[in-house]
């Protein structure tokens, strides 16, 4: 489908649903993107369940969000259960504004839901050349180091900065091996999974999704991952007044409750103590690029080059839609 039909499709159906009209655009930027850029556990997969929680009054399609300035350069937002797109769209806006202002911009967000990919928000703040750091907690899905009950979710991690080039770096990345999004669309297709990412409910290593979604992710790097999820739901939930220590609801299968997940978003100018960051930071990518390569490797990446690669050969396609989620759309949209 062209994008901008898909786009106008998506916006008509979260009208539907009763967001604004402007709301709604933003719904819809944020899963072409993920969309584009070959996210796709965060694309088109995920409007029948935001639809749903939208019906069963669990997101706020008309929310009053309520920003509280702290300082200059912190605020504090309560989303009011609002859908995450909407409640980060105006996080990300906040926390840029700060930096713009006083060179740093700190915003938590609490009572808000899931909203899409990390990096998405990343780039808007690299734009302005600004580096960034964002936090925010899930759904319980990985079990802290030496349990075998699910508590901490796949907490993704994001840092962004700018390059001195049209091509961002953006690290984004959830703390598990592999995100939660990707399991829950194998599992939706009947695929399989690679062996060592989860386990089942009893403990045991599972290629089967849906076994998967029943039991255990495994974090990168074991315990230091383990630590790392924690560490982001302290700084996403404990922290802002957000859900945490596995309180977060599952917005696919728990519709007891609003997700309230909590949000952090940080941001400060690249040329805080260097005026010459941009040159600094291009030496720095020129020096690693130039290292001996292993057999194979044609160039050495960093993190958001794939991306923008990926994004930059969509964004010349029509987005092609799978039969299940196409019959997902026009259910919505009937």
């Amino acid at each position: 489908m062209k994008q901008q039909n898909l786009k106008k499709l998506i916006i008509k159906i979260f009208t539907k649903h009763s967001l604004s009209r402007k709301d709604s655009e933003i719904c819809a930027e944020a899963l072409l993107n993920a969309e584009l850029v070959g996210a796709y556990g965060h694309g088109l997969s995920r409007i029948k369940m935001y639809c749903e929680r939208i019906s069963r009054k669990l997101i706020n399609p008309k929310p009053k969000i309520k920003v509280k300035k702290i300082s200059r350069s912190i605020s504090h937002i309560d989303a009011n259960n609002s859908i995450g797109f909407v409640a980060a769209d105006l996080a990300i806006k906040t926390a840029i504004k700060h930096a713009q202002k006083t060179g740093i911009g700190m915003v938590a967000v609490k009572n808000s839901g899931h909203y899409g990919l990390s990096g998405y928000y990343a780039e808007q703040a690299v734009k302005k050349n600004l580096i960034t750091i964002i936090y925010t907690n899930a759904p319980p899905a990985v079990a802290p180091h030496g349990a075998l009950k699910t508590l901490f979710g796949t907490n993704p991690i994001c840092f962004g900065s700018p390059t001195g080039t049209k091509i961002p770096f953006i690290f984004d990345t959830s703390i598990s091996m592999i995100n939660r999004g990707k399991i829950r669309v194998a599992a939706r297709n009947n695929q399989s999974i690679p062996a060592g990412v989860a386990l089942d409910k009893f403990g045991k290593p599972t290629t089967d999704a849906k076994k998967a979604l029943a039991g255990v992710q495994l974090p990168i790097a074991g315990f230091r991952g383990s630590g790392l999820a924690w560490m982001v739901d302290i700084l996403s939930g404990v922290l802002t007044g957000g859900n945490h220590a596995g309180r977060v609801k599952d917005p696919f299968d728990d519709f007891s409750g609003p997700q309230n997940i909590g949000h952090l978003f940080i941001t400060f100018k690249a040329n805080l103590f260097q005026k010459n960051y941009n040159q600094r930071i291009k030496d720095n990518i020129k020096t690693i690029k130039k290292l001996p390569k292993i057999k194979g490797v044609k160039e050495i990446m960093y993190p958001g080059q794939n991306k923008y690669a990926r994004y930059k050969n969509n964004s010349k396609k029509e987005i092609s839609i799978p039969d299940i989620i196409k019959k997902d759309l026009e259910t919505l949209i009937s």
